[in-house]
């Protein structure tokens, strides 16, 4: 492959994994514009929201999604309360409003403010449901307003229907971030009962802060095999992830065997257990109202207004006189953190970690780092300095890779003339010129493969600390110099263009070192003066990719680079450079 061919391809492979992740975070995905149900205003009591139209025409509007019918009764609300939680129940739905997260806080302050030590992040938050909701056309809801009841750790919110029909939800608060929750529906009446089908709303992903980022708004289900990640991407349907498609109103999947589903964002999540595995997953877009502002001057707030509802489907039931049916459900609420996840999921024997969205061949590095970050910060090391420290572990033992690929370039630029001998000669025959210059290639032992297969080996080990660092909590408030918080941007001002343009250093820092290393890297044989200058600037593209992600990360990306500029002039300096091979003997007439 020629360096022509190389750029082409390099560019488009950056385009498809960078152009998606940023056309998201800038345009996140707005949820269909038919049929989608809204949490921004309360419609009158007693009726349903009305489903939420962007003005776009559409040839075959979608039947709007199952909503909550608010009573005419004013809401009443109890509260449970342990060391991790503080549950928030509602008489309008009878089901769980909100989980605030006492140890976390909703918004990291930039500075050294402690005000916002009280601002607990709060999942479910401004959610159009409460959890154990039931949703549906012909679902057993009535007015939907329930008595609540409290005893001790037991919150009960309790109806019964004019047809006899008693619904009953219990509510225990446990330890660990952990509370279990029964829904009853029992047939009080002497005649049978037929219960339509409906759905139980297990929770709504929602943003914490004004600073999420939107793109890692998800539900994760499991199936006994895999964990799927259903997105805002999977409704906004764009084709490559930036050419415009049909948008979806809705996910349903599942054949009695949905073991979990888990809403998330970027560090938090609640996951629903059913005691046995549910019928179908149903996943509905729904607009809400922004996070608030809370510490923050400038933030992408209005972006985040688009959240997915999530429910357990069931059938249509039969329900003989005076029987009663019972779902069981155990819920964590807390934060994303991989141990805790892991030991529950043992406990479990449901794979609960794979929230973590630690899977395939690179999910094991991402194990392994984190596993090796935390252990770090264990011994004493602040998160920063652990990711410097393995960086440098990394580097090292890749370090003969990285060596390898250093002379394999020094061999190759100094073939250069007679390889560009041989394309001259056989310009006008490129089959015949690919050969002769495997066959020089071969004869003096190099490879075109030897300078960038090192690196493409350890394109894993980077793919696995980027889905650590992406979504672990522990860098999460994390202070390193003028880095507020490892989790994310290391923004240190607003430029008063687009709104508030973040200045972010790091990134630009990461730029200069990835320039200096593209300078330090011969040329290949036969590239124009025009096709070295897009080689040496294409490195500004990962500014673009790397500007609004995780400090974290681009910490990492940039004390590696640091590392592999000091690997280059070590291996330039400790050995003598490759002396030319005898030119290419001219063919006789």
């Amino acid at each position: 492959m020629d360096r022509k061919s190389f750029i082409i391809l390099a560019v488009a492979v950056l385009l498809l994994f960078g152009l998606s992740p940023l056309v998201d975070h800038f345009f996140p995905p707005k949820p269909a514009p038919v049929g989608v149900r809204s949490a921004l205003t309360n419609p009158p009591p007693g009726t349903a929201p009305a489903p939420v139209s962007a003005g776009l025409a559409s040839p075959s509007p979608a039947p709007p999604p199952p909503s909550l019918v608010l009573p005419s009764r004013p809401e009443r609300t109890l509260a449970l309360t342990n060391d991790d939680l503080i549950l928030r129940f509602t008489s309008h739905g009878g089901g769980l409003k909100s989980i605030s997260l006492r140890k976390c806080p909703a918004v990291i302050s930039r500075t050294a403010d402690t005000s916002l030590a009280a601002n607990t992040a709060v999942l479910n938050n401004k959610a159009p449901a409460p959890l154990l909701a039931l949703l549906g056309p012909e679902a057993p809801q009535g007015d939907n307003y329930f008595d609540l009841t409290q005893n001790g750790p037991v919150v009960t919110a309790e109806k019964t229907l004019p047809n006899g029909l008693r619904l009953v939800k219990e509510f225990e608060i446990g330890s660990n971030s952990l509370f279990t929750a029964r829904l009853r529906l029992e047939n009080t009446s002497a005649q049978p009962l037929t219960l339509p089908a409906r759905e139980v709303v297990v929770g709504t992903a929602t943003p914490i802060g004004p600073m999420d980022d939107p793109t890692t708004l998800g539900t994760f289900w499991y199936n006994g095999l895999k964990a799927q990640d259903i997105r805002q991407a999977w409704f906004a349907n764009r084709t490559l992830g930036c050419i415009p498609g049909t948008p979806r109103t809705v996910y349903e999947e599942g054949t009695n065997n949905v073991r979990w589903a888990a809403v998330h964002n970027q560090f938090f999540t609640i996951a629903a257990i059913p005691s046995n595995p549910a019928p179908r997953i149903v996943i509905h877009p729904v607009l809400m109202s922004p996070p608030d502002m809370v510490g923050q001057t400038n933030s992408t707030s209005a972006l985040l207004t688009n959240g997915l509802e999530t429910a357990l489907w069931y059938p249509e039931t039969n329900l003989a006189a005076h029987r009663a049916i019972t779902g069981d459900f155990t819920f964590y609420a807390g934060p994303k953190e991989y141990n805790r996840l892991a030991k529950l999921g043992l406990q479990m024997n449901n794979n609960l970690d794979l929230i973590m969205d630690f899977s395939g061949f690179t999910g094991f590095f991402s194990k392994l780092l984190l596993l090796s970050l935390n252990g770090l910060h264990a011994l004493g090391f602040k998160y920063g300095w652990a990711i410097i420290v393995i960086t440098l572990i990394i580097k090292g033992v890749f370090w003969p890779l990285t060596r390898s690929a250093t002379k394999s370039q020094k061999r190759l630029q100094a073939l250069q003339p007679q390889m560009k001998a041989i394309a001259d000669k056989y310009k006008d025959d490129p089959v015949k010129k690919n050969q002769k210059t495997m066959e020089f290639m071969k004869e003096h032992k190099v490879s075109p493969l030897g300078s960038c297969l090192p690196t493409a080996i350890q394109i894993p080990v980077f793919i696995g600390f980027y889905y650590m660092l992406r979504g672990a909590i522990e860098l999460r408030g994390e202070h390193f110099f003028w880095i507020h918080d490892l989790s994310q941007p290391d923004t240190v001002a607003y430029l008063p263009l687009f709104g508030g343009f973040p200045v972010n250093p790091l990134p630009l820092f990461m730029g200069a070192t990835q320039l200096w290393q593209q300078r330090l890297l011969p040329a290949s044989a036969g590239t124009e003066p025009g096709q070295q200058q897009v080689m040496r600037w294409l490195p500004l593209i990962f500014v673009g990719m790397f500007y609004m992600i995780s400090s974290g990360l681009v910490l990492y990306w940039t004390v590696s680079n640091l590392l592999s500029i000091l690997q280059t002039y070590i291996t330039k300096t400790a050995e003598e450079p490759a002396k030319p091979p005898p030119p290419v003997p001219k063919k006789k007439v």
